[in-house]
C-alpha cells in the first residue's frame, strides 16, 4: 500500500529523518515506535503531504506522490490523525462528520439556487452515513453534544471517525492512545481492529503504549535517530538488543521492553 524509499528530512543541520526505508502493505496494522525525538511523526508529516521531504521518495499503491499536498492525497484515499485531536470545537459531533466528504454540492452557490433538491438528498445521505460511524463507534448518544466538550479519548474515536466518512485506503494513526484512559483505548483499539478485518482498512500507527501495540499491530517497525532500526512482530521488538538499547541506552543486555 505504502512504500518509502530512502526517505530524509532535513531542518537546516538537523537530520529528522535520515535515509529511512520502509513497507506498509495493504490490510496491515503496522506500528511504528521508537523513542522520543526517533523521527516518527516527522515521517508521518513527510508521507502525508505536509512538509516536503529533503530526498527520498514516498509510493501509494505503486504511484510517486511524494510531493503531492495534503489535500490531494485525501482524495487519492490517504488520511492521518493527529496526536492532538482536531475536532471543530463548535460543530456538534454529527456536524464533525458531516463537514469530511469534499465537494459537497450545497457548497456551490448556483447549486443552492438552482438544485436544492439535489443538496436537500445529498445531505440525507452524509446524515445516514454520519449515524451509522457513530453507531459503529459507539458516539451515538453524543451526537449533539459539541465536538469542544468531549474528553480526549471520545475526541480520538470522532477523528477515527472522520476518516470512516471517506473509507480510506489508508490511515496514519499518531498516538491515538495519548491521553486516552484504559476504557476507551480499548473501544478505540476494538474499531480499529474491526475496520481492519471487517472493511479491510490498512492502518499504520505511532504509539509507546507496548501493550496497545502488541494487541493490535503486526509488524512493528521501530524508529531511532530518523531511521529504521529493526521490523517484526511485537514480541521479536521486545526482545531485540538494538531496539533495548535504543528506548533504555547501552548496557541493558537480556533485558525486554514491556
Amino acid at each position: 500500500m505504502i512504500f518509502v524509499k530512502n526517505l530524509s528530512k532535513n531542518f537546516g543541520g538537523i537530520k529528522a529523518v535520515s535515509n529511512a526505508s520502509l513497507t506498509i502493505n495493504e490490510g496491515s496494522i503496522t506500528g511504528l515506535i521508537g523513542p522520543n525525538g526517533a523521527g516518527k511523526t516527522t515521517l508521518f508529516n513527510v508521507i502525508a503531504g505536509v512538509y516536503p521531504p529533503s530526498h527520498g521518495k514516498v509510493f501509494l499503491e505503486n504511484e510517486n506522490i511524494t510531493h503531492l499536498p495534503p489535500h490531494e492525497l485525501f482524495a487519492r484515499g490517504l488520511m492521518r490523525t493527529f496526536q492532538i485531536a482536531h475536532e471543530f470545537s463548535s460543530l456538534t459531533v454529527r456536524e464533525n462528520l458531516m463537514m469530511v466528504p469534499e465537494n459537497q454540492s450545497g457548497e456551490k452557490l448556483i447549486d443552492i439556487w438552482i438544485r436544492p433538491s439535489n443538496i436537500k438528498k445529498e445531505e440525507a445521505e452524509i446524515t445516514k452515513k454520519a449515524n451509522e460511524v457513530m453507531d459503529f463507534l459507539q458516539l451515538s448518544s453524543l451526537a449533539n453534544e459539541f465536538a469542544g466538550n468531549l474528553s480526549g479519548g471520545q475526541k480520538k474515536l470522532l477523528e477515527l471517525g472522520r476518516t470512516m466518512m471517506v473509507e480510506p485506503k489508508v490511515v496514519f494513526l499518531d498516538e491515538v492512545g495519548a491521553g486516552v484512559n484504559r476504557t476507551l483505548l480499548s473501544t478505540i483499539g476494538e474499531a480499529i481492529q474491526r475496520l481492519n478485518r471487517d472493511l479491510g482498512y490498512t492502518f499504520c500507527m505511532i504509539e509507546h503504549d507496548m501493550e496497545f501495540i502488541s494487541r493490535l499491530c503486526d509488524p512493528v517497525i521501530v524508529m531511532a535517530e530518523g531511521t529504521v532500526l529493526a521490523e517484526g512482530t511485537a514480541e521479536e521488538i521486545k526482545e531485540n538488543q538494538s531496539v533495548i538499547e535504543a528506548y533504555l541506552g547501552t548496557g541493558q543486555k537480556n533485558k525486554k521492553l514491556r
